[in-house]
């Protein structure tokens, strides 16, 4: 059993005083049905679950009146096993994007109060602009995703200390020992390789076969592209996917600037704009937008024409490859340097620019930034807002020396500190702080 952080999320949602209806919505296969029993063992005596995928004649339920005491009669015939106890039910609506007159309906269940309900679903199928009246300020919204690295670790058996102890060190600069350290990278590269993906992640667990890794990996990834079929529309769904699967020859070229060409020759803004929105909105991709220059608020300063993108779990990137990228990354010696293989070789830097944006991504920051100075070559992968405070963060993949961050740190007033990401202990010198590429993890 897989220990996932959003069940916290979910007991604080359930003592919040006259809380609403909750939506999650996430990519499939991330384990969002798994969390939900958990809760319920834990926090209520009778639950209830309506799959509109499985069983689609449970869609029937709300074609008539939606107010809740006719819903209750039409779920119990529907489920003769139901309880309904107020204030100690919880009703599931599973696939719920399948039903959009059940979305409606949350709106009443919320108004009701008698019982918790939660839909939940793949986001590729909630469309929350669409015809049906979608219950705008009735609901509460969770989104779910894969494992971050620090669940990644807490399913290796990991105890929850080993990360207090590296927030601590991260705070107080304190150097990490070299065994931490060393296991640490490990770590970081089995999760690399694996990803968060709940099935990739348990097949490794039992397997230690990287063969195998990929083989689920391979197949999520079809899945995926079944799913954009399945909810795009006929105009989307074949510009959304060939977008998707240029990612690898994306972030194989020196400049990872996603370019439209990749996706198809002669590629332009105007056609396949809205698929990288859309792929965002479905939260299949992270999207990292250039800034014109390094100042509060980033927002007003972002390129919007000038982005790159990554998928949002690192193993499905890893598992877009051929397999034998896995060895290679497990094998190679330090992120620094450039990789001597012609596996690794050209896209070793996209690849921990991809890692980075995983684990930033999953611990909070949804908008994330880069910055390049084309006349000067300056180049920062990642610039954080936090609070008021603006971070540069530098990820030294591939290369041995680079400058630009120290040269930011010297000629910018708005940026206090700045990040330097390497295979490097924690150390800082004035406003540069030097930190192993795990301690992402704990930003």
């Amino acid at each position: 059993m897989l220990k996932r952080k959003i069940l916290k999320d979910l007991k604080e949602w359930k003592e919040k005083p006259d809380h609403k209806s909750l939506i999650i919505t996430g990519q499939r296969q991330i384990g969002k049905t798994y969390v939900i029993e958990e809760m319920f063992s834990k926090e209520y005596e009778s639950f209830i679950s309506l799959n509109f995928l499985n069983e689609r004649e449970l869609k029937h339920i709300f074609d008539g009146n939606l107010d809740i005491d006719t819903l209750l009669l039409n779920i119990s015939a529907a489920n003769t096993g139901a309880r309904f106890i107020p204030g100690k039910t919880l009703i599931l609506f599973d696939e719920i994007q399948e039903c959009p007159n059940a979305i409606t309906s949350l709106k009443f269940w919320t108004e009701d109060g008698r019982f918790d309900v939660i839909g939940m679903g793949s986001s590729l199928g909630i469309k929350y602009k669409d015809s049906f009246s979608f219950p705008v300020g009735k609901v509460d919204r969770m989104n779910m995703y894969s494992l971050d690295f620090e669940e990644f670790l807490w399913a290796l058996g990991i105890n929850e200390s080993v990360m207090e102890t590296l927030k601590n060190s991260a705070e107080n600069f304190q150097k990490i020992p070299e065994s931490t350290d060393k296991q640490m990278w490990n770590y970081l590269k089995q999760y690399m390789v694996v990803g968060g993906m709940p099935e990739v992640v348990e097949t490794y667990l039992k397997t230690k076969n990287l063969s195998e890794v990929h083989a689920v990996q391979r197949r999520l990834i079809n899945d995926y592209g079944d799913d954009i079929a399945h909810y795009a529309d006929a105009n989307m769904k074949i510009k959304a996917e060939k977008c998707y699967k240029s990612i690898p020859s994306q972030l194989s070229k020196d400049n990872h600037k996603f370019q439209y060409k990749e996706v198809e020759k002669n590629g332009r803004a105007q056609k396949f704009g809205s698929s990288i929105e859309w792929l965002k909105n479905q939260l299949l991709i992270i999207e990292v937008i250039g800034l014109k220059r390094i100042e509060y608020p980033l927002e007003s300063f972002a390129d919007e024409t000038n982005f790159r993108i990554y998928p949002t779990d690192i193993g499905i990137l890893v598992g877009m490859f051929d397999e034998s990228l896995k060895k290679a990354i497990i094998e190679d010696k330090t992120i620094e340097k450039p990789s001597s293989g012609l596996i690794l070789g050209t896209v070793k830097g996209g690849l921990y620019e991809a890692l980075a944006a995983d684990m930033l991504y999953k611990s909070g920051y949804s908008k994330l930034f880069f910055y390049k100075n084309e006349k000067n070559t300056s180049e920062i992968e990642f610039v954080i807002q936090k609070g008021d405070k603006i971070i540069p963060i530098e990820i030294k993949a591939g290369r041995e020396k680079a400058n630009s961050l120290k040269n930011i740190l010297n000629d910018n007033k708005y940026v206090e500190e700045g990040y330097k990401m390497s295979s490097n202990n924690i150390g800082k010198s004035n406003k540069l702080v030097t930190m192993p590429l795990y301690m992402l993890a704990v930003m």
